[in-house]
């Protein structure tokens, strides 16, 4: 019987259930098989695979719900680790794969592999992250974007409400391995003092100390203005352009994942941004309290929002429709037209064959404004007024810190 299969990679997203129903619904009513792979990548290649016969009342009853109905694993495969013995066993003309950017790039290796083997199984690739940072057409989101935005926004303005009660500082930390996309939106939707993002870093190396640095220019420039409150939205992203030296001279320690990348989840980084701040407000001597807060995996299973809901469940179908137009190697989109369109995964490949990452465009009008008039900073401007608290205000100047 013809079969297809469907796996999910990374971590979880609001809206996979969608996706993964009406993929499902969509080969099932014209006479497919649909399996169900648990365990991403490592239940696909590796022995005793688990797997689940996928109907339309299974289907039917996981697509409005937060999660993954199918297992999740982060699991990295080595090209040693490639095999063809479910594809042939399993009678698989299609695999359907649900993730990031290492999902999509493990999925790209997998398409070359079986095209070097003369495997005539298609693959197409649903963008999957909370991060946004997979390179779809311009203004167009990856899914689960949207709800974790709407659940980021509502938690952070809680939190700003607390700093307006208790007068205290509040440093939120929100999930973004790359790209400071989530950071930046649930900042802007909170009104934020300040937003640190890695893409702000674009004219100059970032460093631990302009992070702070950051911090301390936006704490002063409200003390000026008499407002003692504020909140500092941070992607943790900002790890990942730190060099190693300076993550050692701050006594950060590290794990890595499978993919080489720093285990954020692991640690509170909103707790080593508010100790770094503590330090620093000590040096210059200022009392100012701040306490942190960590946005990160209660977004990544929430129930998806309706956007997300409608959006999957047009991605899924639109699976069935580039398999039918003969697409394989690609990752299913849609333009800012929702016309369902395929993105070659060859075409928005590295030199090492990794999908390159989507970042916030800092030259974007809308960013602009954002980054040069809302938020709260010290300027030349406020160097006299500074010197209540500060000797040398300069160090704090904004654009001086960023090299604009």
């Amino acid at each position: 019987m013809k079969t297809i299969a469907i796996l999910c990679g990374g971590g979880p997203a609001p809206g996979i259930n969608a996706v993964i129903s009406s993929v499902s619904k969509a080969f099932l009513m014209k006479g497919y098989r649909v399996l169900g792979v648990h365990n991403g990548y490592r239940g696909l290649l590796l022995e005793n695979t688990e797997t689940v016969e996928i109907s339309y009342e299974w289907a039917d009853r996981i697509c409005n719900i937060g999660g993954s109905a199918l297992k999740m694993s982060r699991f990295k495969p080595k090209d040693s680790d490639f095999s063809t013995t479910l594809f042939e066993k399993e009678n698989i003309e299609l695999l359907v794969t649900i993730g990031g950017d290492d999902t999509a790039s493990t999925a790209n290796r997998i398409t070359k592999y079986l095209n070097e083997h003369k495997i005539a199984i298609k693959n197409i690739h649903v963008p999957k992250t909370i991060d946004n940072d997979l390179p779809l057409p311009e203004g167009v989101p990856t899914f689960g974007f949207r709800s974790a935005i709407s659940v980021g926004s509502k938690i952070g303005t809680t939190i700003k409400t607390e700093s307006l009660t208790t007068n205290n500082w509040y440093i939120i930390s929100s999930m973004g391995r790359e790209a400071g996309h989530l950071a930046y939106e649930i900042g802007k939707s909170i009104q934020a003092s300040m937003i640190i993002i890695p893409e702000m870093f674009n004219k100059t190396q970032i460093t631990i100390e302009k992070i702070v640095d950051l911090m301390m220019s936006s704490i002063i420039k409200r003390r000026t203005m008499d407002i003692r409150p504020g909140v500092i939205v941070i992607s943790e992203g900002v790890f990942h352009d730190l060099t190693e030296e300076d993550i050692k001279n701050s006594g950060i320690v590290f794990t890595y994942d499978d993919h080489g990348h720093p285990e954020l989840g692991k640690i509170s980084k909103a707790h080593i941004f508010s100790a770094l701040l503590d330090r620093k407000l000590d040096e210059v001597g200022m009392s100012v309290k701040n306490r942190p807060m960590e946005i990160g995996y209660s977004l990544r299973c929430c129930d998806p929002v309706s956007f997300d809901l409608s959006y999957c469940s047009s991605l899924g179908f639109g699976v069935k429709k580039l398999f039918d137009e003969g697409h394989t190697g690609c990752m299913v989109a849609m333009d800012q037209q929702k016309r369902i369109i395929p993105i070659y995964l060859k075409d928005v490949e590295d030199e090492n064959g990794k999908i390159r990452p989507r970042l916030v465009d800092m030259e974007n009008e809308s960013v602009k404004t954002v980054f040069d008039d809302v938020l709260y900073y010290l300027t030349e401007d406020d160097y006299e007024a500074a010197r209540e608290w500060l000797a040398e205000p300069e160090q704090f100047d904004y654009k001086k810190i960023l090299n604009w």
